[in-house]
């Protein structure tokens, strides 16, 4: 085999394509086949040492761009490659239809190829592909993978029935079979996103949309509507918050006073900066009303659209059993391994995460991963929203990892080489060899222009 071919491009005949293709490489010499690029598999291999059996390593990455005729390509091999004449090292750049593309740094030795797209002439109702995307199936409210799926209309946004109903008020929704349809595909595919019988049992109980549509009240929902006054005459269900024409905890809104929407239930409360009452996440900046209402007093049987406390609290005031689905980037062998090593120490997940909030609180950590908003102003007492306090323990869980010696990690765990790529690595998502074989919980070590310092700093700050 040539420098540089593609693992499948040895001379034979064509072979049909595969399902889900949507591009193709043509080789200049046509005794090669073309190689396909499909939906669910972006990255084209070559073969180091074929005559020994070789290893498959990743060549490049093909994704599809904004429109049906442009894609962008990223060179993912450990030398540059050549397209449309311009060398290329690790950055991304634009292709399109006719692009000429060397999988090395020169023509010579090298098997170039032209890029096509196919996806245009054979698109029809049998080749439709749906891509699982896990990171856009989950519930706004509760933050898992949908249950019995609604979608509520006009913002087409989707949720758990259960969860759904807790805060129906007024709107259009119905029962969306097609995402239910997703829904399925994915639990067959990541069995470990399946919620416990008592979970499922506790949303069913709470569901009340049945049919394929379901019409709510009908009244004048605009939310550019102006806030009624205290005096007006108005039911209290159409009031925006609680507080609007009833005291609560001594407070009561004035006419026109500023209110702040909640990103967990989308509820209203008064905006009171001057009080020491949080009601920001200081993770993302959004408002949440849990902890608001919880010191006024009030709770769901004054007004049901109202977040429980536990949806906003301070950082040691959660409490986790649980590892969050998206540890490690969400993959799903790392997940395992770090389980394993919380079992093996005989400490409880809570006792793990309480001790390294310990070292967070004393700065032993280095926090340029950790992916919130205001990360130097972050301690133990700082209030989060159920989904940055995820993000809070993948950032611990990480350090927890990283430190922990290689004697004390599960055997098969024990003997794996470090990713080039390391955490940073998408090849760890759709092959799972990969993500069996070498170990992405470690910074990456390939030498790249896109990538920040901050990222090769040490584990533990000195």
């Amino acid at each position: 085999m040539d420098s540089g071919e593609c693992s499948n491009s040895t001379p034979s005949s064509s072979s049909p394509p595969a399902a889900g293709v949507w591009a193709r490489l043509v080789p200049a010499d046509s005794a090669y086949p073309e190689v396909a690029v499909a939906e669910d598999d972006a990255v084209v291999c070559s073969l180091v040492a074929p005559a020994a059996g070789g290893e498959e390593l990743a060549w490049c990455e093909i994704r599809r761009g904004g429109d049906a005729s442009s894609a962008t390509i990223r060179n993912l091999s450990s030398d540059a490659i050549i397209v449309d004449g311009r060398v290329i090292q690790q950055e991304v750049v634009d292709i399109k239809p006719g692009s000429e593309i060397v999988p090395g740094p020169q023509k010579e030795g090298h098997l170039a190829y032209t890029f096509d797209v196919t996806a245009a002439k054979d698109h029809n109702e049998n080749n439709v592909k749906i891509v699982l995307d896990i990171d856009n199936a989950k519930c706004s409210i509760c933050l898992n993978l949908w249950h019995d799926v609604v979608t509520v209309a006009p913002c087409f946004h989707n949720f758990c029935n259960g969860c759904f109903s807790e805060w129906l008020r007024s709107a259009i929704s119905w029962k969306n079979h097609f995402l239910h349809n997703i829904e399925e595909a994915i639990l067959k595919a990541f069995s470990s996103l399946q919620r416990s019988d008592e979970e499922i049992a506790l949303l069913e109980s709470y569901a009340s949309v049945k049919s394929n549509i379901v019409l709510g009240n009908q009244k004048n929902q605009s939310r550019k509507r102006p806030l009624p006054r205290p005096s007006d005459e108005s039911n209290d269900a159409e009031l925006p918050c609680p507080q609007c024409g009833t005291e609560f905890a001594g407070f009561r809104c004035n006419p026109g006073a500023a209110h702040l929407q909640c990103n967990g239930c989308g509820g209203m409360m008064p905006a009171r900066p001057s009080t020491s009452i949080q009601q920001k996440c200081l993770g993302c900046d959004g408002a949440f009303c849990g902890a608001y209402w919880y010191s006024q007093g009030v709770n769901s049987r004054h007004r049901g659209l109202i977040c429980n406390p536990e949806t906003f609290r301070m950082i040691s005031q959660h409490h986790i059993s649980r590892l969050p689905d998206t540890l490690h980037g969400g993959n799903p062998v790392e997940k395992d391994i770090t389980e394993r090593c919380i079992q093996q120490s005989g400490k409880t997940l809570q006792a793990v995460i309480s001790e390294w909030i310990a070292k967070f609180d004393n700065k032993e950590l280095d926090r340029s991963r950790l992916q919130l908003n205001n990360v130097d102003a972050v301690t133990s007492r700082t209030y989060l929203c159920n989904h940055c306090y995820n993000k809070f323990v993948d950032f611990l869980l990480y350090w927890f990892r990283v430190s922990t010696p290689r004697n004390l990690l599960p055997p098969d765990a024990a003997s794996r080489d470090n990713c080039w790529y390391g955490f940073m690595c998408r090849t760890q998502h759709h092959r799972p060899d990969h993500a069996r074989k070498l170990n992405h919980v470690c910074r990456p070590t390939r030498t790249s222009p896109n990538l920040p310092d901050l990222l090769l700093r040490p584990v533990l700050q000195q």
